[in-house]
This record gives C-alpha cells, sequence and structure tokens, in this order.
C-alpha cells in the first residue's frame, strides 16, 4: 500500500503536522482527527499504523526535539578551545537559548498527568545526558584543573537533574517567583563547587520560560 511504500517520510509527516498543531493548540487541544485533518490526505489507519495514540505521537516529536538538542551539546562536548567549567556553561546558555525552547515550554502537557513522558524524561536524563555529555565535561575539567570534585558522576547526575527535573516547571508545577527561588538555590549550591554556571541573563530567561508555561495553562 502506498502508505508503506515509504514509512520513514510517513512518520515524519506526522510528526511535523503533530508538532506545529501542538504548538498553535497546545496538546491538550490537539486531537488525533485534527492531526488527520492536517495531513493531506493520509487516513487515521495511516497514523495508526506507526502510532497507537496521542501519546504516542507527543513521545516521539520529544524524542525528535531531544535528538537535536543532544546534537547540540555533542558540539559543545568536543570543543577544544574551551575548558569543562566553560563547556558547562557555554551547555546551559545554549540549552535555555535555543529557539526550539520556548516550543517546548509552549507545547508540552503537564508531566506530571503524563508518566509516560516523565519516565521518558528521566531516562533521558539519568541514562543519557548525564553518562555520555556532562559526566565527560566534568572529568575534562577535572584534569584541566577548572571544575574541583572527587565525585564526578555524582555531580554530573546532580546538575542535570536539578535543571532538567527540579527546576522544570513542566515537572514540577511552580509559579514564576517559585521557579527564580529555584534557579538562585542552583546558582548558590553551583557556587559552593566552584562553578559559576548560571549567571543573571541565565536566570532572568529561565523566568521568562516560566512565565511562558504558566500562561499556557
Amino acid at each position: 500500500m502506498a502508505r508503506n511504500k515509504h514509512p520513514e517520510e510517513t512518520v515524519e509527516k506526522i510528526l511535523d503536522v503533530a508538532s506545529r498543531l501542538f504548538l498553535e493548540k497546545g496538546y491538550e487541544h490537539t486531537s488525533i482527527q485534527d492531526i488527520i485533518n492536517n495531513l493531506g490526505g493520509l487516513s487515521k489507519g495511516a497514523i495508526y499504523h506507526h502510532f497507537k495514540s496521542k501519546e504516542d505521537i507527543l513521545i516521539a516529536v520529544t524524542d525528535r526535539m531531544t535528538m537535536e538538542s543532544n546534537q547540540g551539546l555533542a558540539k559543545i562536548r568536543d570543543a577544544s578551545a574551551m575548558n569543562g567549567k566553560e563547556k558547562l556553561q557555554e551547555i546551559f546558555k545554549a540549552s535555555i537559548n535555543r529557539p526550539v525552547q520556548k516550543d517546548i515550554f509552549t507545547v508540552a502537557p503537564d508531566f506530571q498527568n503524563n508518566p509516560r513522558l516523565l519516565d521518558s524524561l528521566l531516562r533521558e536524563t539519568v541514562e543519557v545526558v548525564a553518562p555520555y555529555y556532562i559526566l565527560p565535561i566534568i572529568k575534562e575539567g577535572i584534569e584541566d584543573g577548572s571544575i574541583q570534585t572527587e565525585f564526578p558522576e555524582q555531580l554530573a547526575e546532580l546538575i542535570i537533574l536539578a535543571a532538567n527535573i527540579w527546576m522544570n516547571p513542566m515537572v514540577f508545577d511552580s509559579s514564576p517567583e517559585e521557579s527564580y527561588a529555584k534557579f538562585m538555590v542552583f546558582r548558590q549550591m553551583m557556587q559552593g563547587f566552584g562553578l559559576d554556571i548560571v549567571d543573571e541573563e541565565m536566570v532572568q530567561r529561565l523566568q521568562e520560560l516560566a512565565v511562558i508555561y504558566n500562561k499556557k495553562k
């Protein structure tokens, strides 16, 4: 059948349409039928051939965003012109300033009501981002003297869990004021490790993202 001739193209088309609709209407207000109506002739069967539910589509959309994000992390991790501490600073700046970040906060549902999505975020954070992107940078920082810690693995997990989970208003429902307090605690905690990786400009940007998410609810 035609829909099976180029399955990768079909999947990408579904994800492109779903991403746009999630951004325009929000995940909670987008139905499977909305996606079908914007697929230019693809049937409901074509969607359900690849995805069992709207939640499956959302996870695939976020996986695609995550893959793009990880490519950026790898570029910073492998850069030769920065020391370890500078790479951590650059990762935080790049993460909060990337254009797609605003889209993520606009599109994303409440993670507390989407356990599969939360599980996916936790696994990605602990099993991929911490060991493959943050830990190598910390080890490099230990070697070049810009980072001091006897526990690099635990510090890598602490940094990324705080950033991706604890400070994330999509996971823990927080007002902009509560989000600001968390950002400041994280900043002070990192300074205790000698890591001035969060400056005032970044705190303000994080607040802006928190406001975007709270307005969307």
